[in-house]
């Protein structure tokens, strides 16, 4: 690494880490005097509320990387035009792109860093703080009935299956009153009930199970095929992962959820597996979600380009100027984000175009601006 990219790097990340440093601290003191009172209610330890802000923080910082780093851009590249040090280092011969360099590598690694907070961490952070929460109230309901579904059903479009289940448990995978109804290659149906089932060796294992199948056209009853204790069924290919998908995805597309809720990927596509022929609706929100949540940590590198016009242009300015930048930029990229969301989930723009639109908008910008900088 050239001396340059280590001068350029120390000098953006100690401005990047005071401005996370600063993000955090901010938003756990104004959420901790929001929370206070049910903090004390739900008797919680000082060890408690630690964790339950550990457990938060990368949900929050998802969202404050991109505009931390904008900020962090903004006020380095300022202070060196603010000195005339990008004046001197281009007149060495060093072109604008080369000296942004450690500031895309920068730029590439939160992106990184942010997709895997999305997909790993994130979506289940809003569950286990409401557990940490709740863990001290006295009269608390069971965790394992906490965490169990009622009256469950989902549709396997794919391999022509439709399940039933009269109790869930998602942590374990088991059932109770479980009902399958599937569709055979040569067209004919099987009906399988059973007292209870679970996973055993990753395989579904059906207990006290009855198995019935189509009667003969002039007798439309159900034949009875087999009654046993133990029934291993290894060609239900549905996954507890795959059900838990399932569930989420059809509970927002039903009304029941947070429709604008952020969805992971895997959760996405396991449901597309299950459901390929979705209707125009269904289809136009996933996919235009789908695209979003490729799009989303490419948001730091969109902030490099965006940053680069900005900060790097000649002339002796307030470092302060930044912090005005960067609030307009954030206010125009989030009004970018909700219209192509709206206008891809609405079918008035192609899905891939709704969920990029933002970061193609303001990429195209960076790069119009940047090769106009002198």
């Amino acid at each position: 690494m050239r001396l340059l990219d280590r001068y350029l790097l120390r000098e953006l990340l100690v401005p990047l880490a005071y401005c996370l440093g600063g993000f955090l601290v901010f938003w756990i003191a104004f959420d901790l005097f929001n929370e206070l009172d049910t903090l004390q209610a739900n008797r919680l330890r000082s060890g408690d509320i630690l964790e339950y802000y550990l457990v938060k923080t990368p949900e929050f910082l998802v969202v404050v990387l991109p505009i931390a780093l904008l900020l962090a851009l903004l006020y380095s590249l300022s202070n060196h035009a603010r000195h005339h040090e990008i004046t001197a280092i281009r007149a060495a011969g060093v072109s604008l792109w080369r000296l942004a360099f450690p500031y895309f590598c920068v730029g590439f690694l939160a992106s990184l860093v942010l997709f895997t907070f999305n997909e790993l961490w994130v979506p289940s952070s809003a569950e286990r703080a409401e557990q940490i929460k709740r863990r001290r109230l006295e009269r608390q309901t069971n965790p394992v009935e906490q965490r169990q579904v009622r009256d469950l059903a989902f549709q396997n479009a794919r391999d022509g299956r439709t399940w039933h289940i009269g109790v869930y448990d998602p942590g374990t995978s088991a059932m109770l009153r479980p009902e399958v109804i599937w569709t055979l290659p040569d067209g004919s149906q099987r009906w399988l009930y059973a007292e209870r089932a679970g996973r055993v060796s990753g395989v579904w294992t059906f207990f006290n199970a009855r198995e019935y199948r189509d009667g003969a056209r002039t007798n439309p009853a159900l034949v009875p095929s087999l009654q046993t204790n133990v029934l291993a069924r290894p060609q239900f290919t549905e996954t507890p992962d795959e059900i838990r998908s399932e569930m989420n995805i059809s509970r927002r597309l039903g009304g029941r959820g947070e429709r604008n809720a952020d969805v992971p990927l895997a959760e996405i596509l396991d449901f597309l597996r299950f459901h390929p022929k979705p209707s125009q609706a269904d289809r136009n929100w996933l996919y235009t979600k789908l695209h979003g949540r490729l799009a989303a940590p490419w948001t730091c590198v969109v902030v490099v380009l965006i940053a680069l016009p900005f900060g790097a242009a000649a002339g002796r300015r307030n470092v302060f100027v930044g912090v005005a930048s960067s609030i307009v930029i954030c206010f125009g990229y989030f009004i970018l984000a909700q219209l192509g969301i709206a206008l891809g989930t609405g079918g008035y723009l192609p899905a891939w175009l709704a969920g990029w639109f933002p970061n193609l908008t303001f990429g195209a910008a960076g790069l119009w601006l940047t090769a106009r900088v002198r």
